[in-house]
């Protein structure tokens, strides 16, 4: 486990944030980033996490793609959860990478992509990496 405090954890995220590539960053509106120590209760009984289970990040609200041009809408939130995050790394570069992967993993989420459509994305990142 690797641990930062969390003002560190809170500009590590604002900083994923704005690196994200600028055609999605500019169709990020009207959503709020946070920082939890862990899910709440409701959270992780809404996200079905099972006892044992850890969760990393949450997109709550209307994915843009099932918006319908709607406009009112409360805001989106995007919590990437700073426990879980350190429980799973051990160096500051796995750190800063699992944040960045969380924050990506979750806006995905905001453009209405599945689980299944995020985890073929990504294959294919590490694919080209290789």
């Amino acid at each position: 486990m690797f641990s930062v405090s969390t003002d560190e954890f809170e500009k590590l995220v604002h900083d994923s944030v704005d690196n994200l590539p600028k055609i999605h960053k500019d169709k990020l509106t009207n959503v709020g980033f946070f920082v939890l120590d862990f899910p709440t209760k409701e959270q992780a009984m809404r996200s079905g996490l099972h006892p044992g289970q850890m969760l990393l990040g949450l997109y709550e609200g209307v994915p843009l793609s099932k918006r319908g041009g709607t406009l009112k809408l409360l805001p989106d939130t995007i919590t990437l959860f700073k426990k879980p995050i350190e429980l799973s790394v051990n160096t500051y570069p796995e750190l800063l990478e699992q944040i960045h992967k969380t924050v990506w993993h979750e806006v995905a989420h905001y453009f209405g992509l599945d689980h299944d459509k995020i985890y073929d994305i990504q294959a294919k990142s590490n694919k080209s990496k290789d």
